[in-house]
């Protein structure tokens, strides 16, 4: 395992503008946005490269990329006796490229000269918006073992979601032999694979490419330069290509792994932490999620009725009952309130008791969720001032929306960060 460490690179791709995620992602890349209520998404890659004992970590960012940079700046920090680092390559102008990063393979390429004078054999290539705990060092072994040129993790997916990743197929080896690209589903009976028992008594017949790569490093390096130098994705170009000219490997991966690419899987992801047993579990010591400490008190709750729940520290709590939902740092919520099957995301500071008078004073509303709520399938963004007696109720019945306070997709409604709801509003 030492031996990895010393022989590989991690780069964590930082995605571009999210739009998929707005209005989350108006303010904050992608790989900075909030999850389980004190962790932010970069947080999992970082974490699983940590535990896997790959400490040497890049991440490319290119749009708002300023509270991601503060993040990782106030989180990750080694040892000064270890080589250990995670370093963010911000996409940048030079005489050679003077454009911004046009994609996956693009992004890589145009970061390759920041590694140059580093010693290493594999780049180990990472998504930054995935729900997931894997070993990598498993699957460098595997790489380096199987003398491939290229490694993709792969997961067992469904038909009614084989249509949104790379589809694959691979020999009694496990080198793949064939790839295509979010195949239409009149085409999917041509693409069934063998993913073990387990997998197949779930439906789970397709082999999908997650996204994570292990690349030798002459391989990156004559892909991105030479024979592919104008391409600019990796699951479109550069792979398909691959797999006709180099050995290239399926790992497959049969644990969770949840692609954090839309609101509704986002706030499906967060929902699923509340379950008895949740598929990504936060409580394994030997998978720790680190983040920044922020050396907050513990929660304090009174006269709240709690079922599935996560309660973040730094949280004051007097609502009626709280319900399958996700409550984030520093949360406050108000009497008599209920919150149900949402993520509130919490805040990055407290008001004094002079703020929350003044206001209260003047009928404005205090950060935080007033009294008497009804909060359901929903998301509230960090830093929200929602005033007594709202109503913010989604569903399926609901109609796609933008609103200066909030957006409505897939009937859940998402309180932009930031906003001021004002008292007996009703969505």
């Amino acid at each position: 395992m030492k031996n990895f460490a010393k022989e590989t690179i991690s780069i964590i791709l930082g995605g571009g503008a999210g739009s998929r995620l707005s209005p989350l992602t108006a303010s904050r890349s992608k790989p900075a946005v909030p999850i389980a209520g004190k962790y932010r998404l970069v947080d999992i890659p970082i974490s699983n490269c940590i535990n896997s004992n790959l400490n040497r970590i890049f991440v490319l960012t290119q749009f708002n990329s300023a509270s991601l940079n503060q993040h990782i700046k106030n989180t990750y920090h080694f040892s000064s006796f270890s080589s250990g680092f995670v370093d963010i390559l911000a996409a940048e102008q030079t005489p050679d490229n003077p454009g911004w990063f046009q994609g996956t393979a693009d992004a890589v390429r145009q970061s390759l000269r920041h590694l140059d004078k580093m010693d290493f054999e594999y780049v180990l290539i990472l998504s930054g918006d995935q729900l997931y705990q894997m070993d990598f060092s498993e699957m460098i072994r595997a790489h380096k073992e199987s003398g491939a040129a290229i490694s993709i993790a792969t997961i067992p997916v469904a038909e009614r979601e084989a249509s949104e990743f790379g589809i694959l197929k691979a020999d009694n080896e496990n080198i793949i032999t064939s790839f295509i690209e979010k195949p239409n589903k009149e085409l999917l009976s041509n693409w069934v694979s063998d993913t073990g028992a387990l997998m197949q008594s779930k439906g789970r017949n397709y082999l999908a490419s997650m996204g994570i790569y292990v690349f030798n490093k002459d391989i990156l390096y004559k892909l991105l330069n030479e024979v592919h130098a104008q391409a600019t994705d990796f699951g479109k170009e550069i792979i398909p290509d691959s797999i006709e000219q180099y050995k290239v490997l399926s790992y497959q991966y049969d644990g969770y792994w949840t692609d954090i690419g839309n609101i509704y899987s986002f706030f499906e992801a967060n929902i699923a932490l509340t379950d008895e047993i949740p598929p990504f579990n936060l409580f394994d010591s030997t998978q720790t999620v680190y983040t920044r400490a922020r050396m907050l008190p513990p929660a304090k709750i009174s006269g709240t009725m709690i079922n599935k729940a996560i309660i973040a520290e730094g949280s004051i709590i007097h609502a009626a009952s709280i319900f399958q939902s996700v409550i984030g740092i520093r949360s406050r919520i108000g009497k008599d309130s209920v919150i149900k099957n949402s993520y509130i995301m919490g805040c990055d500071y407290y008001e004094t008791i002079e703020q929350i008078n003044k206001k209260n004073e003047n009928g404005e509303p205090v950060l935080g969720i007033g009294e008497r709520c009804v909060i359901e399938d929903a998301i509230v963004d960090k830093n929200c001032s929602i005033g007594n007696d709202v109503h913010i109720k989604g569903g399926a019945h609901l109609e796609k929306t933008d609103h200066p306070l909030y957006t409505i997709k897939d009937g859940i409604i998402v309180i932009k960060k930031g906003a001021v709801i004002p008292n007996g509003y009703m969505i």
